[in-house]
């Protein structure tokens, strides 16, 4: 209160001579004098509450005699977020200048009330006031932004009649209203006419072709940009960011380079170069970009760590993920939906249920994504019973589920072999919701079905449904086919996967595996040579372990790694110590037509089992095990895990393709369903 105590006098003075006559009288404080105080408060942009004594108890006094006090007021309130309060000085003024109307207008545009702009914008033209280069911007982005692409036409005839398309401000909104309206041609017709543009001009046009789905026109702008000694900024890869989603590695690469040579970084560009690694599934390198912000001290804001979150949940990096919680609490950045969500997806992903129901009971306005990421999570855990309860409860608060809740618990039923559960909410979603089931709903359902053993069933609600079926669903059925030794229909799944996806092993490897359960290893031998024909290699197994805030990552026969040879003598007496339990290895998952004890082999180099044991050698006793798998565990490892668990008395937590598995003396949480 100390910054406005000339005001407060003033005010009293003011308010005792207001009381005291009606008469006209002399200020005790010269007019001019007071006006410049209010001027220099008003600069300041005080907060609401001072704004409405100045507004209430002077403003009156100075209104006629000083339309530009109304102006700082108007911009004041606007600063505050309060349009409403804007509007209401503005309407007060007799008179007006065109610079009301453009600071109104830009106070709806900045509070996203585009139509209101555009109601104040016709007001001010049919009142015969002429609107000006700020005018424009604001009015173009009004119309942008509400889609109203038929008024930004009449708007593009209007400044051209007054000539002011060469403004590089409005050209700047004439590309970005057509952009956002997908007129791309017009955009780049605007653009190729400015006779000046900035990187504003450039980076508009980038955002347009990537809202519009077009990556490489949008790329392509940004090549033509560095031809023209146009420095990109960070500006530009936010303008990208739209449409990076499972682009090429070379698209990835290009957006890197560009990171790389920001005369500046601001915090915007990491944000965005760590959004891209995550989109685009590279997660490790979404990480240690992250860890490289913090060497350089850079300090992360909300959007950092929302993003970097789920590349920790998909890596299994909790020491990480724990970390930038501890760093959320500290600098107190909740509540923030985006980011607790972020938090329960990370914990969930790293298998730790218990975290991530604490955040989720922590969260004060829950949306459809934070239930629906817990939900996920028990299902992906194999409770079933607790993912369909939790969905249950969902529907009590008031909240509808849309259908990604419904693939999450259809999912969950599907994990759990709930099937009557499962049957219940794809009629309810469809019947009650009236949400049209997409593919992901029927791959769902094909699984749910498939995985219970209602193989024949499953086929038949492929053959039912009303769209063609994608990988997913015939990937489900095979699956399940593999499962149950279902030749006939493994072999219809299989043939429409060839056609599907012909460059993807792990179809090939599925039917190999049918028909070594059968032990018809001659045509075990045809799959064989049918991958080497097409040149299809099989996906190598990949296993993720985190330690000291480093991956260690492993592939299966792994030789490479400084530990390779501890890890390998420590394995071999697990193994010896396994047997003494009654292990036998399940040749079966071998997938091989040789000897029994190549197989055996074979399967002790797979990559969960030698990151296991990385992590037993590099860890004190008791503490979990966490790993991350690419592949579906095979049934081999499966019983290892198991079997190590009780061995070496610790939770081992593996996270695979379908679900996670907590092992614990000698038990997987799966119940051995998966």
């Amino acid at each position: 209160m100390k910054t406005f105590s000339p005001l407060f006098r003033l005010l009293a003075e003011l308010q005792a001579l207001a009381s005291s006559t009606q008469k006209s009288v002399a200020f005790p404080l010269d007019p001019n004098l007071a006006e410049e105080l209010l001027g220099k408060i008003l600069d300041q942009y005080p907060d609401i509450k001072t704004l409405k004594k100045v507004h209430s108890k002077i403003f009156d006094y100075f209104l006629r005699s000083n339309p530009s006090l109304g102006i700082k007021l108007m911009r004041a309130y606007a600063a505050c977020g309060e349009p409403g309060l804007t509007r209401k000085v503005f309407d007060e003024i007799p008179k007006k200048n065109v610079v009301f109307f453009n600071v109104m207008i830009r106070s709806y545009v900045n509070n996203h009330l585009y139509n209101d702009a555009l109601f104040i914008f016709k007001r001010m033209v049919s009142g015969g006031f002429i609107p000006d280069n700020y005018t424009y911007p604001c009015v173009l982005k009004a119309s942008s932004c509400s889609a109203n692409l038929r008024f930004g036409l009449q708007l593009h005839g209007a400044i051209l009649k007054v000539q002011h398309d060469s403004n590089l401000f409005v050209g700047n909104g004439l590309i970005a209203m057509y952009g956002k309206c997908g007129c791309l041609s017009e955009a780049r017709q605007v653009l190729d006419e400015m006779p000046c543009r900035d990187v504003i001009s450039w980076n508009s046009m980038v955002a347009g072709y990537a809202q519009n789905a077009r990556f490489d026109d949008a790329l392509e702008v940004c090549r033509e940009m560095e031809a023209l000694k146009q420095k990109p900024d960070a500006g530009t890869m936010a303008s990208l960011l739209p449409a990076v989603n499972n682009t090429s590695s070379d698209n990835v690469s290009y957006i890197n380079e560009m990171f790389m040579i920001l005369d500046k970084k601001s915090l915007v560009s990491w944000n965005v170069m760590i959004a891209v690694y995550v989109k685009n599934s590279l997660p490790s390198k979404a990480v240690d970009l992250y860890l490289q912000m913090e060497q350089f001290g850079i300090e992360p804001d909300a959007i950092t760590l929302a993003s970097v979150l789920p590349a920790c949940g998909d890596l299994s990096a909790l020491l990480i993920g724990r970390r930038i919680h501890e760093y959320v609490e500290r600098r107190k950045l909740c509540p923030n939906l985006l980011l607790e969500n972020a938090l329960i997806e990370m914990y969930a992903r790293c298998g730790c249920l218990e975290d991530a129901r604490k955040v989720f009971d922590r969260v004060k306005f829950r949306d459809v994504v934070s239930w629906t990421s817990l939900i996920s999570a028990y299902g992906m855990t194999g409770q079933g019973g607790t993912a369909v309860a939790l969905f249950s409860k969902m529907q009590d608060s008031g909240l509808n589920p849309d259908s990604i809740a419904f693939v999450a618990i259809l999912s969950a039923c599907s994990h759990s072999g709930l099937l009557d559960e499962g049957k219940y909410y794809f009629k309810q979603m469809t019947n009650d919701y009236k949400i049209k089931p997409r593919i992901e709903h029927f791959a769902c359902m094909v699984d749910l079905l498939g995985r219970a053993g209602q193989v024949d069933e499953a086929y038949n609600f492929i053959k039912k449904m009303p769209m063609e079926p994608n990988e997913r669903v015939w990937g489900a059925l095979l699956s399940a086919c593999r499962i149950y030794s279902n030749m006939v229909i493994g072999l219809l799944a299989a043939d429409n996967l060839f056609q599907l996806v012909p460059e993807q092993s792990g179809y090939y490897v599925l039917l190999s595996n049918i028909y070594a359960k059968a032990g018809k290893w001659q045509e075990v031998t045809a799959v064989r040579s049918l991958m080497k024909r097409r040149k299809i290699r099989k996906m190598p197994g990949i296993s993720n372990v985190e330690l000291n805030n480093q991956v260690h990552t492993f592939l299966a026969g792994d030789r490479f790694h400084p530990q390779s040879k501890e890890i390998y003598e420590e394995l071999d007496v697990l193994v010896g110590k396994m047997k003494e339990l009654g292990y036998v290895p399940e040749t079966d998952s071998a997938l091989h037509d040789v000897e029994e004890e190549d197989k055996e082999c074979h399967l002790a180099v797979h990559s969960e089992k030698l990151a296991i044991v990385f992590a037993i050698l590099n860890t004190q006793p008791g503490t979990p095990i966490r790993i991350t798998k690419n592949l579906r565990v095979c049934g081999d490892c499966h019983i290892a895990a198991k079997l190590i668990s009780k061995i070496v008395q610790r939770e081992i937590v593996v996270r695979d393709t379908n679900r996670f598995h907590h092992f614990k003396d000698g038990i997987c949480s799966c119940g051995d369903y998966w």
